[in-house]
């Protein structure tokens, strides 16, 4: 067996793996390569590797943690790393063997065109990794200033939320959810896709709608100031000035 098939079959079948976990995105720590520009998280088969990968990047300004995911969580975790964009799991890096694996050559889905009739599939990973990147960047600072490569951050977040389409939770008899800031605000949440969704909704309460970009602003309640992407994942808002219908 060679090596990249032993890696794969240690993704499949290994009772447990190791992810390392940012604290800013309550989300898997993603990083881009800087040689081949793969978006990727960070799996280890061992705690005490894992663990050494987080006290290094602590020491270098990033707020982690490890977490373990069990065997029967592997695949659900993988199927989302399509959602949030990311196309590469760095196995075991800085380890004798480690290696880079790209996420379609562990997992196939279907094709769009491919799904059962009737069924959709609302994704966004563009806009939920830049994200990422923008709130792992922007929250591990004490400080609030919008550094150049942040600012570029969130102009691609804006250009790549306006080009998608979301869901959102409506609750029969009482409309569309709203969301109270510390500061007064209210925020009305968006999920990027439907595992986002699930989260916000545990208790079954909300049923969704399909709802495309530019009609978001016609849909917000006179009382909010915006939206907040993914509340209950990387929580992002997004000052949006509401249209009249």
């Amino acid at each position: 067996m060679d090596e990249k098939n032993k890696v794969l079959k240690l993704l499949r079948l290994s009772e447990c793996l190791f992810l390392i976990l940012s604290e800013c995105s309550h989300m898997p720590y993603v990083v881009c390569d800087p040689h081949t520009y793969d978006d990727q998280v960070l799996l280890f088969s061992r705690e005490e590797d894992a663990v050494k990968e987080s006290d290094r990047l602590k020491e270098g300004g990033e707020p982690v943690r490890v977490i373990k995911l069990t065997n029967a969580m592997l695949l659900p975790f993988y199927t989302t790393l399509f959602t949030m964009g990311v196309n590469c799991l760095s196995v075991n890096p800085g380890v004798e063997g480690g290696m880079q694996i790209q996420l379609h050559e562990l997992v196939t889905r279907p094709a769009r065109e491919q799904l059962p009739k009737g069924q959709i599939r609302i994704e966004n990973p563009e806009l939920h990794l830049t994200a990422l990147y923008f709130v792992q960047a922007y929250r591990k600072s004490t400080g609030t200033k919008m550094t150049e490569e942040l600012q570029e951050l969130n102009e691609e977040m804006m250009a790549h939320f306006q080009r998608g389409r979301y869901i959102v939770a409506v609750q029969r008899g009482q409309g569309v959810p709203v969301l109270r800031q510390k500061d007064g605000q209210t925020y009305q949440p968006v999920f990027t896709d439907f595992q986002e969704f699930q989260k916000f909704n545990k208790d079954q309460k909300y049923q969704t709608a399909v709802v495309e970009a530019d009609k978001i602003p016609k849909m917000l309640m006179p009382e909010t100031a915006g939206v907040a992407i993914n509340p209950l994942g990387v929580n992002v808002l997004l000052n949006i000035q509401r249209k009249k219908v």
